[in-house]
């Protein structure tokens, strides 16, 4: 930058809110101004630690998947244009890569559009890239397409709206700030000018960084614990389950991952109807605190045997937790990522809000497709879900420093 460049970058203007806090912003506009031209004539100050935790854009497995789930997130699929073919689509991967790199680093967009997120840090935003089935028809990959990307099988609960489903090209946006998660979505959107069309964009939200005392495990818009089976990076097969491994194939698919998408509307009246006992019994946990009904803590392993004194099955035959345990599946695992939304009412009233579903797994036919299959036969939270999307993207691995998402696919 040169020495006598006074334009504004989020870098720049970091500091004031951190070291004001909302006694700074009760000043309004008047102090507004000053603190922005204190931030252009001084270093700037620390940042609140939700604004200043950076997560790199480069490394071996692409962002976003193992991150710590953010408060503020944004899912879109694009369609390549009829004759953008595969040159296009890899200037298209470059300048992607090139903003979620500068982006996340907390500087500006480099098309120079930045100013939604100025005042703000990196905000833990990752963005993350995924292939559909069509871009390998669009850009002559076909022999390169992944077996694992075969198209989902039909579940008999699926009422799916095709055009909020599927998809040439998958974004993934997170952050801990609305602004910064924004600000990424429009310059991914803009990027994209020229050489893909969105065809749907969905906006989730999870409970915001330090709201509770201490870190707990998400709660979904039915009010229960949501993750606590979730596979861990401490476990020793965890890598095994989510990621393809060094020498998978295909092979530009090397430590990269398969994410699963399906918006899950929740019938939310109806399920506000039941009685807490109703609802604890549907999913085989306790609603305060996640613990399985046969005891114990949320981490408590759930007694698939254990009785009640009338000799009934402390966990019912068909509660969700026994559904989709790993034990009952085959050990079918996957890292479910999920975002909570909300799109307004229906003309009935009830609310247009659920579950945006993202699962990550090394090879989705033997990850979500068996537990989809097994809860699609005798879930009882099935009757409160309608699944309305559905697609699968390929997300390749990581790009090193110097490379751009996809390029082995691209110019391998």
């Amino acid at each position: 930058m040169n020495e006598h460049d006074t334009s504004p970058t989020r870098r720049r203007l970091l500091g004031t809110v951190g070291a004001a806090g909302a006694a700074g912003l009760a000043l309004g506009g008047a102090g507004g101004a000053f603190a922005r031209s204190a931030a252009e004539d001084e270093a700037p100050t620390a940042l609140a630690t939700v604004g200043s935790t950076e997560v790199p854009f480069h490394g071996r497995h692409q962002p976003g998947i193992t991150t710590p789930l953010q408060a503020h997130a944004h899912l879109a699929a694009f369609d390549l244009v009829s004759d953008a073919g595969r040159g296009r689509a890899a200037a298209l991967l470059r300048r992607w890569s090139r903003t979620a790199a500068a982006l996340m680093a907390g500087g500006p967009a480099p098309d120079g559009h930045s100013g939604v997120a100025l005042d703000a840090g990196p905000s833990s935003l990752t963005v993350t890239f995924g292939f559909g089935r069509g871009f390998f028809r669009r850009t002559g990959l076909t022999a390169r397409l992944p077996e694992a990307l075969a198209p989902l099988p039909q579940f008999s609960a699926d009422a799916l709206d095709a055009r909020r489903s599927d998809g040439d090209l998958w974004v993934q946006v997170g952050a801990d700030d609305g602004l910064v998660a924004f600000e990424a979505l429009r310059a991914v959107q803009r990027d994209a000018s020229g050489t893909a069309r969105l065809r749907w964009q969905m906006n989730g939200f999870n409970r915001s960084a330090g709201a509770t005392a201490r870190p707990m495990t998400m709660r979904n818009l039915m009010g229960q614990v949501d993750g606590t089976n979730n596979p861990k990076p401490s476990e020793p097969d965890f890598d095994e389950r989510v990621f393809v491994p060094p020498g998978g194939t295909p092979d530009w698919m090397e430590h990269g991952s398969y994410a699963v998408f399906r918006r899950i509307r929740m019938l939310l009246d109806s399920w506000d109807e039941l009685s807490l006992a109703r609802q604890e019994k549907v999913i085989g946990r306790r609603k305060a605190d996640g613990a399985p009904l046969s005891g114990g803590t949320e981490t408590t392993a759930v007694d698939m045997e254990k009785r009640k004194g009338d000799g009934s099955p402390a966990v019912a035959a068909n509660a969700h937790v026994r559904v989709t345990a790993p034990d009952t599946n085959g050990g079918a695992a996957m890292l479910r990522r999920s975002f909570s939304f909300h799109d307004g009412f229906r003309d009935d009233g009830a609310p247009d809000a659920g579950l945006l579903f993202v699962a990550w797994q090394a090879d989705p036919l033997t990850g979500f497709v068996p537990v989809q299959r097994k809860l699609d036969s005798g879930d009882a939270l099935s009757a409160f879900l309608r699944h309305e999307a559905s697609a699968l993207f390929a997300v390749p691995g990581g790009a090193a420093e110097g490379e751009y998402v996809g390029q082995r696919l691209l110019e391998g």
